[in-house]
């Protein structure tokens, strides 16, 4: 069953078409990846999915519910929840405090419970629990982000270009994260700069150019692709 269904969906920046009519699917506790250049579009159909900015035309269905013309808030209430490019913490609110806005929607009880796990799996974070964001380093901070966005109790989490700007042995702890993240049955839709990391953790993956999609399938089959290993890989035609 699918948990995210997207059709004809297109974003446009004043006459500028970012996203031009792009359909893709998730199945309930997959995790498929958005791969492909710079300017593509990746992160605008991300925007575009979570609510951030409009759509026209285009359907988003999340847990066979139309989310057209729903804001942001109310797709993190029905568990679409986004990581955005850049982690957008807040600076000025130490690591607990923005682990607390992350479960702002929420009224259960079992919220302590929830920012233990998180603490489980950065232990960096708890270390520094009182320490506002804007000091943690770039890597800590994208913890944080990914930890926020986790205590919203996300049934699909969607995140943009998380290991941008992290030194390798960082970005490979986030991305062994996501992956224990997806394992404990959350969804996960990936966009990332890295294509070789991106599609060896993923199912399914989808490459863009040019605001369409050009390329699906298996992850490990297009990793395998001669088109996709000299586009994205940095691997010469034989």
């Amino acid at each position: 069953m699918n948990l995210l269904e997207v059709r004809g969906l297109e974003v446009h920046y004043g006459g500028i078409r970012a996203v031009k009519g792009i359909d893709l699917e998730i199945g309930a506790g997959e995790m498929v990846c958005l791969i492909g250049a710079n300017g593509a579009g990746k992160s605008s159909t991300l925007r575009a999915i979570s609510g951030l900015v409009p759509t026209a035309p285009g359907a988003v269905r999340f847990g066979g519910s139309d989310l057209a013309g729903a804001p942001a808030f109310r797709r993190a209430r029905a568990g679409l929840v986004m990581v955005p490019e850049g982690r957008g913490v807040f600076a000025q609110l130490t690591v607990e405090e923005n682990l607390a806005m992350g479960s702002y929607l929420r009224a259960d009880r079992e919220i302590g419970s929830d920012r233990a796990r998180v603490f489980g799996l950065f232990p960096q974070l708890q270390e520094r629990r009182g320490q506002t964001a804007g000091t943690l380093s770039g890597g800590e901070q994208q913890m944080l982000a990914i930890g926020r966005a986790l205590m919203s109790r996300p049934k699909l989490l969607a995140l943009d270009e998380p290991s941008m700007g992290l030194a390798p042995i960082i970005a490979q702890k986030i991305f062994e994260v996501i992956r224990d993240i997806n394992r404990a049955g959350v969804t996960v839709l990936l966009v990332e700069q890295n294509a070789r990391a991106a599609l060896a953790l993923a199912a399914r993956a989808y490459v863009m150019e040019s605001g369409t999609i050009t390329l699906s399938g298996e992850a490990r089959a297009l990793l395998a692709d001669s088109r996709v290993r000299e586009a994205y890989l940095g691997e010469a035609a034989a």
